[in-house]
């Protein structure tokens, strides 16, 4: 090992040399005092970096290599960045880094055997992000032309309008399953930005890195990418405008332009048409700016499935929770759609969706007591909508009876009682 310092003078001198000169000198002086491995590179421990920063009048060792990813070959080991190669850490260098990033790989340092990480991250989905198929998917509406586009790969953005619980996120999940399209899910809300869709800086094993979002993996990956309830959105959800014409987006955080591959397009999903809710419907929904509207080329109404297409829906359910029952599933159906035309004629303030219809579905194999389950679904509204909504049901099927409920009831205290008297014995 070689033994170098400096003197005042010289500490004068470095006042007076710039930057990219004084950092070159420290790494002169490093190579002078420490001998380089069998590769010719010298690699530094963190208290070697310390006792040259000595020499310069310096506490710390260099921010500029110690912070560097480039640098870093293992934990507490630095390599000395060769003439020419002294930069700063910076968005442009982590990319640089991230694209000749090749694989994690061991290497041998000064007998110590330690793993090269990547200080860039360009993904963080890994596996297949096809959808799964729904057995008791039934399609209907507009599902064939929401697949045919899904199919075609070509960028067509849809924007998808529609009372809630009516299929308008099963139907594109269960197109992307069908046609095997990878498909990405983001829940909008009001505080999403443009942090949450095309990516940030974030904290990992100790280091900041850069994390792709959602937006920028579909882009590179060739996913659909589905854009539910698009309507909670504020207008941060403008950073989208450039994505929306295809066009690819340029992201100035890291200094690097995004181009869509094949396959890449977004479908949006909300219950309102973008221009709010004015009977309170939606609490929450927003007024999407017009011109953000005007990027999507269609528009389908999603409506609720039709009596005999609902049935099925309903009986493959029940089926498949082991309590098929197809007259209990056409007395639901029946029921919904009375409750849905009244709603329609303003004679009633609540809904029974199709979604809330396979709650009570499965709520039926648990309970198997009808009347029940279409209570405990139907709670969640006022007393008053709740009681007729199960009056109406009473009325339709003739073979429950709203005693039944209350014997229900009955049966249970009275086995809570035989347990308490069993514990006692």
């Amino acid at each position: 090992m070689k033994n170098t310092n400096f003197n005042d003078g010289d500490t004068k001198t470095m006042k007076t040399m710039t930057s990219k000169d004084k950092k070159q000198a420290f790494i002169d002086a490093c190579m002078a005092k420490f001998e380089s491995d069998s590769n010719g590179d010298h690699i530094l421990t963190i208290d070697q970096l310390k006792d040259v920063a000595s020499t310069f009048g310096m506490k710390y060792a260099p921010q500029w290599i110690v912070k560097n990813p480039v640098n870093k070959v293992g934990k507490g080991l630095f390599k000395l960045p060769a003439l020419g190669e002294i930069v700063s850490v910076d968005a442009s260098r982590l990319v640089q880094a991230a694209e000749q990033y090749e694989s994690p790989k061991t290497e041998t340092i000064q007998n110590t055997e330690t793993k090269q990480e990547a200080a860039y991250v360009v993904s963080s989905l890994t596996g297949n992000i096809i959808p799964e198929k729904d057995p008791n998917f039934v399609n209907f509406g507009d599902y064939s032309s929401v697949k045919s586009i899904i199919a075609s790969k070509k960028f067509y953005p849809i924007f998808i309008t529609g009372l809630s619980g009516n299929g308008k996120t099963l139907g594109v999940t269960q197109a992307c399953a069908e046609k095997k399209r990878e498909m990405i899910r983001v829940n909008i809300t009001i505080e999403t930005d443009e942090d949450d869709l095309l990516g940030g800086y974030r904290l990992r094993d100790g280091q900041t890195v850069w994390q792709n979002g959602p937006v920028i993996e579909a882009m590179e990956r060739g996913a659909v990418l589905l854009l539910d309830e698009i309507d909670l959105a504020s207008n941060k959800i403008m950073c989208l405008q450039p994505i929306l014409e295809g066009n690819g987006v340029f992201v100035k955080k890291i200094n690097k332009f995004i181009k869509p591959a094949l396959g890449f397009t977004v479908v949006a999903t909300a219950n309102t048409k973008g221009k709010g809710s004015e009977d309170g419907q939606f609490i929450g929904t927003n007024v999407l700016n017009e011109a953000f509207l005007e990027r999507f080329p269609i528009t389908f109404e999603q409506k609720y499935p039709s009596v005999k297409i609902e049935t099925k829906i309903i009986s493959k359910m029940l089926e498949t929770e082991s309590v098929k029952d197809d007259e209990y599933a056409t007395n639901l159906v029946n029921w919904a759609d009375i409750i849905r035309k009244t709603y329609t004629e303003g004679g009633v303030d609540e809904i029974i969706s199709t979604r809330r219809l396979v709650h009570i579905a499965k709520a039926y194999s648990i309970f198997r007591n009808k009347l029940k389950a279409v209570e405990v679904c139907t709670n969640r509204f006022d007393d008053d909508t709740k009681t007729s909504f199960i009056d109406l049901y009473t009325k339709i099927d003739s073979g429950v009876n709203p005693e039944d409920l209350m014997s229900n009831e009955s049966d249970e205290s009275i086995a809570d009682e035989v347990e308490a008297d069993e514990d006692i014995i």
